[in-house]
């Protein structure tokens, strides 16, 4: 929900403009003469504590809520349309932004788990109307989201035979990645190399779960030798891709550095 902007009248809210062109002294200032019952139900906000509760919630910093949302919600309580989705779900709906603005005509999605991320992909192509998922999975046996637009490769991701097959799918269409698999550096790294070819110019390559290379190995969250390397190595070798950090907007997100744009 937002919150109305008033002005000094009390029967009109502010335009965005005249709010951000006054100060906040001034605004309430001129609140106090317009509207003084406004204004000391405002101040009478400012001065009351907030409920304990969410006091103690809200206080924890970003690095804590992130080992809690990992260890406390990403595992059990995250899920679309009753399937288990392992995802941040502030970066899914920078998922479905992407999707929207780029129109892919194949999402490769690798790493799927029991397929509920599998399905929300697919959902959001039925919103367009186009499109295929190809859910590339070096084992397929816990998978749940199937789905007519959804086509599963079994097998190891940078294997050639997988590779093959991801090729036979996708046709030549213009494509989205999300590689949610084998994190390690080095797998990561041959993912990179092995599935740019599906990318086009404006769209994107998303490595997720880069967060794990900023935090300390056994806290909760950290590990070692970790994706974020391998995306650092991989921009420096191809100069087609770009970090794109303005993907990052909601700053709580698990790809730190994971969103990769195609600009040339």
């Amino acid at each position: 929900m937002k919150a109305e902007n008033f002005s000094l009248s009390s029967t009109k809210p502010a335009t965005p403009a005249t709010y951000e062109k006054e100060s906040w002294v001034a605004r309430n200032r001129r609140l106090l003469v317009q509207n003084p019952r406004l204004f000391f139900q405002k101040l009478a906000t400012w001065l009351r504590p907030m409920r304990a509760d969410y006091r103690r919630r809200w206080s924890r910093g970003l690095r804590r809520w992130l080992i809690r949302y990992h260890r406390d919600v990403l595992f059990d309580k995250v899920s679309w349309m009753g399937l288990t989705a392992r995802k941040m779900v502030l970066d899914a709906w920078v998922y479905q932004q992407i999707i929207h603005a780029t129109r892919p005509e194949i999402i490769i999605e690798i790493g799927n788990a029991q397929g509920g991320s599998t399905r929300f992909l697919a959902n959001m192509l039925d919103l367009l109307g186009q499109g295929d998922v190809i859910a590339v999975d070096i084992d397929h046996s816990i998978f749940q989201g199937h789905h007519p637009r959804i086509h599963l490769v079994t097998g190891d991701s940078s294997a050639p035979e997988t590779l093959a097959r991801v090729e036979e799918l996708a046709g030549g269409r213009r494509g989205l990645v999300i590689h949610d698999g084998d994190h390690s550096r080095a797998h990561v790294l041959a993912d990179l190399r092995a599935y740019a070819r599906f990318v086009r110019v404006g769209g994107y390559f998303i490595v997720e779960d880069t967060v794990i290379d900023l935090f300390r190995a056994g806290d909760g969250l950290g590990s070692v030798n970790g994706p974020l390397g391998a995306v650092e190595q991989f921009v420096r070798e191809d100069p087609r891709f770009q970090i794109d950090s303005d993907r990052e907007y909601f700053v709580l997100t698990f790809n730190p550095r994971g969103y990769l744009k195609r600009v040339a």
